[in-house]
């Protein structure tokens, strides 16, 4: 009779144990239960600009968001990517209280900002969105000139008193957003008559003009062409040395192009989050696994 050697049966079951807690509908991965507030891999940060802890997202007594904790480190690109419908944008809409405006929506949880609860009633949203930009889905340029759409923010915020320092905001934002070689002869014509590609970059610009810390992106490229996601994404690699960085994404290709650390949600569940090359080549999660290899989405 063969006696097993304790070790080698300690990892076997070690092995049963994970494959029995990461254990996959093989059928049918998209209906995989996931337990609640269990995330594998790396969610935490050493130096976090966002420590966020327990997030519930209630639409009336829909649960869409379902127990989250994560951390988005400082001067970091994160990418969150899953299936429509898995509460990838409802969760980045919470990192700027955009949520605010959805009458029956309720967050629930600790969301802090530099160690600030950003759903403290005192604090002020219109200063939070200044530091949280957003850039959605679509270009939304103002029907405004080029440079209007540009210094909308600055002069709101009242960020600049003289018009020198408008105009030196204004080109900035715009080198900042790759578009100043192609707008600086027509900073006064209508930002509407612009291509896609540079209405989303304008967007980016009006962003980033009043200085934020964090720019949120859901979704930036989804209407572009390839050769405008190709400088969208060239301009995410240069702003992330400046800024905090999250975007929502359809395309695994372009979390894999941009992103330090990329997050998998599903049906309201953060289900694994690592370095983007980890989830994309050896992802620890096999639904992780099903979703990037095709079996469903």
């Amino acid at each position: 009779m063969t006696t097993m050697n304790p070790s080698i049966a300690a990892d076997e079951l070690a092995l049963q144990e994970h494959e029995q807690e990461h254990a996959v509908d093989k059928s049918n991965p998209q209906d995989t239960i996931i337990e609640d507030g269990k995330t594998v891999g790396a969610p935490f940060a050493d130096d976090p600009k966002y420590k966020l802890r327990n997030v519930e997202v209630f639409y009336d007594d829909a649960r869409a968001i379902k127990n989250i904790s994560l951390d988005i480190g400082r001067n970091e690109v994160i990418s969150f990517i899953g299936p429509s419908g898995c509460g990838k944008s409802t969760f980045l809409r919470c990192l700027n209280r955009m949520n605010d405006s959805i009458d029956i929506c309720r967050v629930k949880g600790e969301l802090l900002l530099d160690g600030e609860d950003i759903y403290r009633s005192k604090n002020d949203v219109v200063e939070l969105r200044a530091r949280v930009g957003m850039v959605f889905q679509k270009p939304n340029p103002f029907p405004k000139s080029i440079y209007d759409n540009v210094a909308y923010g600055p002069r709101i915020h009242g960020l600049a008193n003289r018009k020198a320092d408008l105009d030196e905001i204004v080109e900035s934002s715009l080198r900042k957003a790759g578009l100043w070689n192609e707008a600086k002869d027509r900073l006064h014509g209508m930002a509407t008559g612009m291509s896609g590609g540079q209405q989303q970059r304008l967007c980016i610009a009006r962003a980033i003009a009043v200085s934020p810390e964090v720019i949120l992106m859901d979704e930036p490229c989804s209407a572009l062409d390839p050769i405008a996601t190709a400088k969208v994404e060239e301009l995410i690699a240069e702003m992330s040395e400046s800024f905090t960085i999250v975007i929502v994404t359809h395309s695994m290709q372009q979390a894999a192009r941009v992103s330090n650390r990329t997050a998998f949600f599903h049906l309201g569940h953060l289900v694994e989050v690592n370095e983007t090359t980890k989830v994309f080549t050896a992802p620890e999660h096999q639904l992780t696994e099903s979703y990037i290899t095709g079996r469903f989405g």
